[in-house]
C-alpha cells in the first residue's frame, strides 16, 4: 500500500467542478492581479475570522514580512519567537536586519512557552515585537502571551499560517487563530488546510490605519500608483489563486472536522494497540480546539529515524517537522546560540514523526499505517517507567 503524507488529487476530485466554473470566471473577466476576485477573498475571509480588514499578499513568507514592516520593526530591534517553527517566521525578522530572540517551547504543544518569553524579556532590551506560532494546527497559549505582551506595551504577530480555523476562548469568547491581536498572518501554501494552487498569503488587523499601511506596502508603497509613500514590495495575490481559496473556503470548516475525526481514529488505534506506551499523542489544551493541520506523534524512545525510515519503506509517507530548530541552523550562528539553550525544542526535533494527515484519508489506510508502527516496535510495546 502506497500512502502519500497529504493528497490533493483526491481533495481536488471532490470540488472539480466549482473549481472549473471559478477558473473561467477568472480567464472570462481577465483580471490576473488583485482586482474583483481577490476583493471577494479579502471580504470573505474577513468575515468568516470575524476581522474588520483581511488584506491578500503573494505568501505567508511575506504576510509575515508586511506585518513587521507595518510594526517598523527596523535594524537592530528584536522580536521573540519560537525556535521550533519554518524558517520563514525568523527569516522574515532577519531580512529586517531585526535581530531573533528565540524563547522555548511547551512541551505538550509545542508552541512557544509563555514562561519563556518573560525569560527572555528579562535578558533582551530592545525588544519591539513577540512572534507566537499556532503550530500543527493548535492555538498557542495567547491569554498568557498577550497578557505579557501588554504588560510589557510590546505588539503581537500571530503565525497562523498552520491554524486558520482553529479557535481559542480569549475572555470567555471563542477567537479563531490569527485575530487575537494586532496582527495576523496566513499561509495558504497548497499543503494548507486552506491552500491555494501556488503561493498566496493574507495578513488580518481590527486596525483601519495599520490595514491602510499594509495595502501600500503590498504594491510597492504606493497609496496611489506611481506615487510611492513608502518603500514597500510587490506582493500581490493573483485571481486564479483567489478564486481557487474562495472554492476551499466554503468547504474549510468541513474539512478541519473530518481531519479532527481522523486524528481521533489514528488515537484509537494507538491506544487499542498498546503504543501509547512509546508514542506520545497529540495533546488539545483546554479552551482550544485542534484543526491538525499536522498529526504529529512523539516518540518515547530514541528510534524516530529509525521508525520514519521502517513506514517510508512500508509506502507510508510520513515527514519530521522540524528535524532541527532554528537557534541551531548554520545561517543563524552569528546570534550565538548553541545546543542545549533550547532543549525541549531540541527534544522535540529529534523526536516527532507526522503522519499522514487529509480529510480522504481511509480507515484502511489509518489501520495500515498503525499496523507498521506497531510491527516495529513489536507485538508487546512497552511502557517506560
Amino acid at each position: 500500500m502506497q500512502i502519500a503524507p497529504l493528497d490533493l488529487r483526491s481533495q481536488y476530485a471532490k470540488i472539480k467542478g466549482e473549481i472549473d466554473v471559478a477558473l473561467r470566471d477568472v480567464f472570462d473577466s481577465q483580471y490576473f492581479v488583485l482586482g474583483p476576485n481577490v476583493d471577494k477573498l479579502e471580504q470573505e475571509l474577513a468575515q468568516y475570522l470575524d476581522v474588520k480588514y483581511a488584506i491578500a499578499v503573494a505568501s505567508g513568507s511575506d504576510a509575515l514580512l508586511i506585518a513587521l514592516m507595518a510594526l517598523d520593526i527596523k535594524p537592530g530591534d528584536k522580536v521573540i519567537t519560537t525556535p521550533f517553527t519554518f524558517f520563514a517566521t525568523a527569516g522574515s525578522i532577519t531580512r529586517l536586519g531585526a535581530v531573533p530572540v528565540f524563547a522555548d517551547i511547551d512541551p505538550d504543544t509545542y508552541n512557544i512557552s509563555p514562561a519563556q518569553i518573560e525569560r527572555a524579556l528579562k535578558k533582551h532590551k530592545k525588544v519591539k515585537a513577540i512572534i507566537p506560532v499556532h503550530l500543527y494546527g493548535q492555538s498557542a497559549d495567547m491569554s498568557e502571551i498577550i497578557s505579557i505582551a501588554q504588560k510589557h506595551k510590546i505588539p503581537v504577530v500571530e503565525d497562523a499560517c498552520q491554524s486558520i480555523g482553529s479557535v481559542y476562548a480569549l475572555n470567555g469568547r471563542e477567537r479563531k487563530a490569527g485575530t487575537m491581536t494586532e496582527i495576523g498572518t496566513y499561509s495558504f501554501y497548497p499543503t494548507k488546510n486552506l491552500g491555494a494552487w501556488g503561493d498566496g498569503g493574507m495578513i488580518t488587523t481590527d486596525d483601519e490605519s495599520l490595514a491602510k499601511l499594509i495595502k501600500c506596502l503590498r504594491v510597492h508603497g504606493a497609496e496611489n500608483r506611481y506615487y510611492h509613500k513608502y518603500i514597500g514590495l510587490n506582493s500581490r495575490l493573483d485571481a486564479i489563486q483567489a478564486a481557487v481559496l474562495r472554492v476551499k473556503l466554503n468547504h474549510l470548516d468541513q474539512w478541519n472536522k473530518e481531519r479532527n475525526a481522523k486524528a481521533q481514529i489514528y488515537n484509537k488505534l494507538i491506544e487499542e494497540n498498546d503504543l501509547q506506551c512509546v508514542l506520545a499523542l497529540p495533546t488539545i489544551k483546554p479552551g482550544r480546539n485542534h484543526i491538525f493541520h499536522q498529526y504529529t506523534l512523539r516518540t518515547l524512545q530514541d528510534v524516530r529515524n529509525s521508525l520514519q525510515e521502517f513506514l517510508k519503506k512500508n509506502g507510508i509517507g510520513c515527514e519530521v517537522y522540524y528535524p532541527l530548530p532554528l537557534h541551531l541552523q548554520e545561517c543563524f550562528a552569528y546570534l550565538g546560540y548553541k545546543k542545549g539553550d533550547m532543549p525541549v525544542s531540541e527534544k522535540a526535533a529529534e523526536s516527532v514523526l507526522s503522519l499522514p494527515m487529509y480529510p480522504e484519508l481511509t480507515d484502511e489506510k489509518q489501520k495500515y499505517i498503525v499496523d507498521k508502527i506497531r510491527e516495529f516496535y513489536g507485538n508487546k510495546p512497552f511502557c517506560l517507567g
